[in-house]
């Protein structure tokens, strides 16, 4: 039988102003291909050093990127072309970028990546060039993929004659879907007999243990074994085809995930506060008040008498006033839940801000049971 969970979360921004009311979601069963992923089933990282060309102008200047002159030379050398020494080449339809993609786990030879085009000097935009072919390289030093092809870039600029300009998005980063072709596949041992590995995308032991449960449910005792808060190993078959298979019927299994430890998560750049559902605060009294002041600034003409040997001048004038609001003072009762606290907190009126100093507060004190997280 499926338990249901209730999950209620605050959400406080500066752009509100307000503390909005809690507000309840059920927590639902989830598949372990949405929570886990299977150890060494993973993409990689490649990266490469090209050139853009057919730039309408906008490429690198070369007295401050002489790398970009460099590599246009050597290219050109291999098409059996001798640059004379001592030439200044103007090369503004050129510039020099990085190459990045993602190779994703088992591709094949022949297969299409998606790559980003990124200039590493100074072009002003890469908007209708054409990247010409370059090696694209893992951390291992190996080539894995080719990429070449026509940039699609979404921002541009604009400059007038009298040096004004406009600019949207990024002009000097663009992208080529299916730019690269694979070259070399990555080795994995999943064709390796071994047992199969799940490792959660978030650790936690509760959920660790309701994954091994669920998979022991479905196919036996101890065919999955918890390892520790993130890993759970599963006994698998040998045959790579039936391997293929059984991933297939796991990935699809229902897991009940463990319940969030209690934490209170504050941004306070933005303002945002979020609640959780488990977080409780022992019996405390809070009051909060806020004091402010005002300074007024005046001018004030000064005129000396008509007989007199004075002039006339402006007397700056500032008026300064402190106003302190009380705030009634609140107590949280015993084992106090999320509800009590935003009830009692929005009958006091407190913004934003006001709540980050009491959550503070209320943590120094030892009063609030819940780890306070400051991103």
């Amino acid at each position: 039988m499926m338990k249901v969970l209730t999950c209620k979360k605050i959400i406080v921004s500066f752009l509100i102003g307000t503390l909005l009311l809690p507000f309840s979601v059920v927590a639902s069963a989830e598949r372990i291909k949405d929570i886990a992923s299977v150890a060494g089933v993973r993409p990689n990282q490649l990266i490469g050093y090209g050139l853009v060309v057919g730039l309408d102008g906008t490429g690198d200047q070369v007295t401050q990127s002489p790398f970009t002159t460099q590599s246009f030379n050597s290219m050109l050398k291999q098409f059996g072309i001798t640059v004379p020494e001592g030439a200044r080449m103007q090369m503004k339809n050129v510039a020099a970028v990085m190459i990045q993609a993602e190779l994703p786990a088992f591709a094949k030879p022949g297969q299409s990546l998606d790559v980003t085009v990124s200039s590493i000097s100074n072009a002003k935009s890469l908007r209708g060039g054409s990247l010409l072919v370059a090696p694209l390289k893992g951390l291992d030093g190996k080539v894995y993929a080719v990429a070449q092809g026509n940039l699609v870039v979404g921002g541009f600029g604009a400059q007038g004659a009298d040096g004004s300009s406009i600019k949207v998005n990024i002009p000097s980063a663009g992208r080529i879907p299916g730019g690269a072709l694979v070259e070399r596949a990555v080795e994995t041992n999943f064709a390796g007999g071994q047992p199969i590995v799940f490792n959660l995308n978030r650790a936690d032991f509760t959920t660790a243990n309701q994954l091994a449960k669920s998979i022991n449910g479905l196919l036996g005792p101890d065919v999955a074994r918890p390892l520790d808060s993130v890993s759970v190993m599963v006994d698998s078959p040998q045959n790579p085809a039936q391997r293929v298979d059984f991933i297939a019927m796991l990935e699809n299994l229902e897991v009940t995930l463990g319940e969030e430890a209690a934490k209170v998560i504050i941004n306070s750049r933005t303002g945002t506060i979020v609640v959780g559902k488990n977080v409780r605060v022992s019996p405390v009294a809070v009051t909060h008040g806020s004091l402010t002041v005002t300074v007024a600034e005046s001018l004030t003409v000064s005129q000396p008498n008509p007989l007199g040997e004075g002039q006339t001048v402006v007397v700056p004038s500032s008026k300064v006033t402190a106003s302190e609001k009380t705030n009634p003072m609140f107590k949280f009762a015993p084992g106090a839940s999320l509800d009590d606290i935003v009830r009692s907190v929005n009958n006091v009126g407190a913004s934003p801000s006001d709540l980050m100093a009491i959550l503070e507060a209320l943590k120094q004190s030892g009063a609030l049971k819940a780890e306070l997280v400051v991103i």
